[in-house]
């Protein structure tokens, strides 16, 4: 067990942990990481004042981005699953610690740790400097530089509503995300924010638990919108395709951990409970959990728009790993070139794919592990049907009606054998 403390730079060391974090601060202390640092000052500088609830829940947020960054899976004993006790800072530690098996439970199934979560006091931020605003947007829409996003965004523009586009900053994205928001919905703001975390040491880079980070964003500035504080319940929409959410293993030996859960209904809607216990008037929505990447492209309501810009996003798991490129053979970019396909529009993807032709008969390409476990996956699809696939992946205690979950992964796997076969993948 690895315990991480969350917490404000002035307040004592918890008896018991192994690494500290500064919240909210650049306190750079000799053996402390710090994480959220940015996020204070860009909102103080908009004149943006987030409710309590909401800066209690983007402080949870951010403590489990820092967990997950902080602690090793290699010095796990399966090499994958670590055992990680989170202390976090609040402003109302008593009605958090209501939360507590719920919030324990969401990141278990986020990021196939075994997770143990507590809260204190001592948390919050400051209220701004100056007169604060509320915003005029009428919802609240993530925006990450991905191809998914990019067609939600432009779909809420499509439905007559003005959003607020908000984006998680990574390296290799920022541009494209603004450049994205000017085009899709000038008269919007496009609030950017980092997590910005920084252990104390090297970072685990496998980082299940990132996207989090960029729900609490969302939810912070659904607070400040007018609608908010007139009382009225805010949407906050997190676009991702039916496919990439239900995160099914390919093979036995791939744990759905092995990638994100951050968009799957389960999770969302753990997430949704505890926003709703907490009277945070915000609900997420994903219109896309039943579809897949191609039948998004196809579906968009600017398709022209879609056009000028959907080259540019991005979708590669590997991204910066590999220059700032697409790999082409990683589970998201297959999903990603298998959507093109299915659009029927050429694929144009920005820079190209760092390994094309995957049916070359290779270590890098054919045999590369991503994408023999989609071959497999196909084919275990071909003879035995989806049910095999699925498996035990899902539940109706989890998905309720498993019906549109079922077909969408059949849909998707159908997107992906469509592709291995145009490219001759053996």
């Amino acid at each position: 067990m690895t315990n991480i403390v969350c917490i404000p730079p002035d307040l004592p060391d918890v008896p018991g942990m192994d690494i500290r974090f500064d919240i909210y601060s650049n306190s750079r202390i000799p053996g402390r990481g710090r994480v959220g640092d940015l996020v204070p000052r860009r909102l103080r500088k908009l004149g943006l004042s987030p409710s309590g609830q909401a800066w209690d829940f983007t402080s949870f947020t951010m403590a489990a981005v820092a967990a997950d960054e902080a602690v090793s899976r290699e010095r796990s004993p399966d090499g994958w699953t670590r055992q990680i006790d989170l202390t976090v800072a609040v402003a109302a530690p008593d009605f958090w610690n209501t939360q507590r098996t719920r919030l324990t439970q969401a990141l278990r199934f986020l990021s196939g740790d075994i997770w143990d979560v507590r809260f204190v006091g001592g948390g919050g931020t400051s209220a701004p400097r100056g007169p604060t605003r509320r915003l005029p947007e009428d919802m609240v829409c993530l925006l990450s530089g991905g191809m998914d996003s990019l067609i939600g965004a432009i779909d809420a523009v499509g439905e007559g509503l003005t959003p607020l586009l908000v984006s998680q900053m990574a390296k290799g994205d920022t541009k494209d995300q603004k450049r994205f928001a000017c085009s899709i919905s000038p008269r919007s703001l496009h609030l950017q924010l980092n997590h910005h975390a920084r252990p104390p040491h090297a970072s685990e880079r496998s980082q299940r638990a990132r996207s989090i980070a960029f729900l609490g964003f969302g939810v912070m500035a659904a607070t400040c919108l007018q609608q908010y504080a007139d009382g009225a319940v805010v949407e906050l929409r997190v676009p991702e395709n039916g496919f990439i959410s239900q995160n099914v293993p390919l093979t036995p030996l791939r744990t759905g951990s092995l990638s994100t859960r951050t968009t799957h209904p389960f999770f969302l809607r753990l997430i949704q409970e505890t926003l709703d216990a907490a009277a945070l008037r915000v609900r997420i929505n994903n219109p896309y959990e039943h579809m897949t990447k191609g039948e998004m492209l196809r579906g968009c309501t600017d398709l022209n728009l879609l056009q000028k810009l959907v080259d540019d996003s991005t979708s590669c798991g590997r991204y910066s790993r590999t220059g700032f490129q697409h790999c082409g053979r990683c589970v998201p970019c297959q999903v990603r070139r298998g959507a093109y396909l299915a659009w029927g529009q050429p694929d144009t993807t920005s820079g190209g794919y760092k390994y094309t032709p995957l049916g070359q008969n290779d270590a890098r390409h054919a045999g590369f592990d991503d994408v023999r476990s989609v071959a497999i996956a196909v084919e275990t699809v071909r003879r035995h049907g989806i049910d095999e696939l699925v498996g035990g992946a899902m539940n109706r205690q989890l998905l309720g009606d498993l019906a549109p979950y079922r077909q969408v992964v059949q849909n998707g796997i159908a997107e992906l054998a469509a592709l291995h076969t145009s490219l001759r993948v053996p």
